[in-house]
């Protein structure tokens, strides 16, 4: 399983110069920790975030690998959503990004 540093660098790797996602998301995984991608900035502070995506870190990395979809993710409420939704209907090009 990755550190959160590792998932970090990952998520910096992929957003280079900058996101494109227009807004800023924080994923938090509960007691492991948080990342958050702000523009070009992606970091572990827990600071305010147009979105928010709540699920834990071994989930985060089953979807990361495509051995959990997201919207089933979602449905069955091991992935959940607040604030601003558009956010994380653009995150799937990102996340594929750093996936590598």
């Amino acid at each position: 399983m990755a550190t959160l540093d590792e998932i970090t660098d990952r998520m910096r790797e992929a957003v280079g110069a900058d996101s494109g996602l227009g807004k800023s998301v924080k994923f938090d995984f509960g007691p492991d920790g948080i990342v958050r991608i702000d523009g070009a900035t992606v970091d572990n502070q827990d600071a305010e975030a147009d979105c928010t995506i709540g699920m834990s870190k071994s989930d985060f990395e089953a979807m990361g690998r495509g051995e959990l979809d997201p919207t089933m993710a979602f449905m069955s409420g091991k992935l959940k959503i607040q604030g601003d939704m558009g956010v994380a209907m653009k995150l799937q090009p990102l996340l594929a990004k750093a996936r590598g």
